[in-house]
């Protein structure tokens, strides 16, 4: 795997109560095992501030979190629209054949045949299945990330993903 980084987790997108809780938007699945990954770098235009030990709860359709040191509404609101991003190596580690998005993008991905189609720019899902977006100099090509039908090997420590795809499709 590649150098420990820094993930976007979630976001803090507004304020609730008068006692420095905020209100969170988690892209974790589940949302509310942001929590699980901790410390959080809270990071804004300005710089980055380490905390750990937030905690929360879901509230109506959203979520909400106490901050250790937020003891206020005015302090909370200093951090509305604040990045939460966490250390990859907070993360658990992915079990055999499984694997997180963040480690898949970036990486070349070739054909069974040795046709380098180009890098995986991002991923997202159709409700069916997930999907490589995978660009090069002239086009995007989107691959199910289905294993075995389309994905043959994910070898993340050689930078390699290796695709039965065609490449003029």
């Amino acid at each position: 795997m590649r150098a420990d980084r820094l993930l976007v987790v979630g976001k803090i997108v507004g304020l609730s109560g008068i006692q420095g809780w905020v209100k969170l938007e988690s892209y974790t699945a589940p949302r509310m095992r942001i929590f699980a990954y901790q410390p959080w770098l809270l990071h804004n235009g300005a710089g980055e501030r380490e905390v750990s030990g937030a905690h929360g709860r879901e509230q109506g359709k959203g979520m909400v979190a106490a901050l250790p040191g937020i003891a206020d509404r005015d302090a909370a609101a200093a951090l509305v629209g604040v990045e939460i991003r966490v250390w990859r190596s907070a993360l658990p580690k992915s079990k055999r054949g499984e694997y997180y998005w963040t480690d898949l993008e970036g990486l070349q991905v070739v054909t069974v045949a040795g046709v380098v189609l180009g890098r995986v720019s991002h991923l997202f899902s159709t409700g069916a299945n997930d999907v490589m977006a995978v660009r090069d100099d002239s086009r995007e090509r989107l691959i199910p990330f289905i294993q075995k039908q389309f994905v043959h090997e994910v070898d993340l420590d050689g930078g390699r993903i290796t695709v039965d795809w065609d490449p003029e499709f």
